[in-house]
């Protein structure tokens, strides 16, 4: 490795639609420094999304439990990264604690807003204006930014690999052939709360009309997600294939890829779908779509923008729901064709 080789290492997001925005960053990194070795050390189970990313080369699980301090776990962890050469950390996150990694493995140059009064451990602290900066996306990619840089307009979108044999494999077993058929993925989970989650008569009526015009309807989720996408399969006569909490991330990521058309609410697999070229109708209702967007360019993104919206809450606070009840099944067959 030359002098002029950068290697950096990026504190990876907990969330799976950050982390799939994360990817953006990566990229404008190869472009700017196309010799660039990337690290990213995040929570284990994102990793099967590190691995569809060609721009990272380094996966490091870190053993810490979601919101655990772990101070002097943290530390040692940082310690034993000391000698892999790494010239720049970028902190994705804006805790204490995802900054006492790279300082304690003395990386030179440790890049991130602020945060969490996090002066010394931060040494490269960039200015976080709200107001110019107002995506999730635009904050990670300006993290990759000389100081003085300004942000291009285009930012590269995410684009994630996958295994079309992992998936043919994971089919066969549950004993399910290879569909000949137009495939509806539906996620109807989302793990912040109910505020986010489209009305399960609403999916339902949607995988019906579908199945009755000869689609396949998968449904995706994660063990959290098992009634949802349980109670959606019972309202179709368990015509569906329920995936919801029987396949692993990586797996699930390579069965959407096998879809036509995905519609998803406001989470980490919508991301996932974007990022995978699908035919995505993204359904918000709690949040704000112009904060974190699908970055596909052709998804299509339905949001009322009600007087009471977006509220962020995890359940309606006046009781109606009516952000995600008004989006008619019939307003989205509109988008699919069936």
């Amino acid at each position: 490795m030359t002098n002029t080789t950068n290697k950096i290492l990026v504190l990876g997001p907990a969330w799976v639609g950050d982390m799939v925005m994360a990817q953006s960053l990566f990229k404008v990194l190869k472009s700017n420094q196309p010799d660039c070795i990337i690290d990213v050390a995040a929570p284990a189970w994102t990793l099967p999304l590190l691995e569809r990313m060609p721009e990272v080369s380094g996966k490091i699980p870190l053993p810490f439990k979601h919101g655990e301090l772990a101070f002097f776990d943290r530390i040692k962890f940082g310690k034993s990264l000391k000698n892999q050469g790494y010239t720049q950390a970028i902190i994705l996150t804006n805790s204490l604690k995802s900054a006492l990694l790279p300082w304690a493995a003395n990386i030179k140059q440790r890049t991130s807003y602020l945060g969490e009064m996090r002066y010394g451990l931060i040494n490269d602290i960039r200015p976080l204006d709200k107001t110019k900066l107002k995506k999730t996306v635009e904050r990670f990619v300006s993290l990759g930014l000389e100081k003085h840089q300004t942000l291009a307009i285009e930012i590269p979108i995410p684009t994630l690999m996958h295994d079309k044999n992992n998936a043919l494999s994971v089919l066969n077993k549950m004993g399910m052939l290879e569909p000949t058929s137009k495939i509806l993925g539906l996620c109807p989970g989302a793990e912040y709360g109910e505020a986010k989650r489209w009305p399960i008569e609403h999916f339902s009526e949607v995988a019906n009309k579908a199945l009755d015009q000869g689609w396949q309807v998968w449904l995706f989720g994660s063990e959290k997600d098992i009634p949802v996408t349980a109670a959606i399969n019972q309202k179709t006569q368990n015509r569906c294939a329920d995936f919801g909490g029987k396949t692993k991330l990586g797996e699930a990521i390579d069965l959407m890829a096998m879809c036509d058309t995905i519609i998803s609410n406001d989470s980490g697999l919508m991301h996932v779908a974007a990022a995978l070229d699908k035919h995505l109708i993204a359904i918000y209702g709690s949040s704000d779509p112009h904060h974190t967007p699908p970055m596909h360019p052709n998804a299509v993104v339905e949001y009322l923008g009600l007087e009471c919206s977006p509220c962020f809450k995890r359940e309606c606070p006046l009781g109606h729901l009516n952000c995600l009840k008004q989006i008619t099944p019939a307003k989205i067959y509109t988008h699919i064709n069936i």
